[in-house]
């Protein structure tokens, strides 16, 4: 597999992923990816990116009920 950005080497290993989001911040260190190489340029497999958009819609249900008691 390549880059789309660069056409650089793919390599199965870790990356961070970081997202403001609904008034929250949230970072995971360490997750599953392919990462270039050449660029560092990284790409979360469905499996990956279906567990962070579980995390975000409990997160933003959590966050939501938090605003609603003020």
């Amino acid at each position: 597999m390549n880059c789309i950005h660069c056409q650089g080497t793919m390599k199965k290993s870790h990356a961070p992923f970081h997202i403001d989001r609904k008034g929250y911040h949230l970072s995971l260190e360490t997750v599953p990816a392919w990462v270039c190489s050449q660029c560092g340029e990284p790409y979360f497999d469905e499996r990956e990116v279906k567990t962070i958009q579980r995390l975000l819609t409990q997160l933003d249900k959590q966050t939501a009920s938090l605003a609603s008691v003020a």
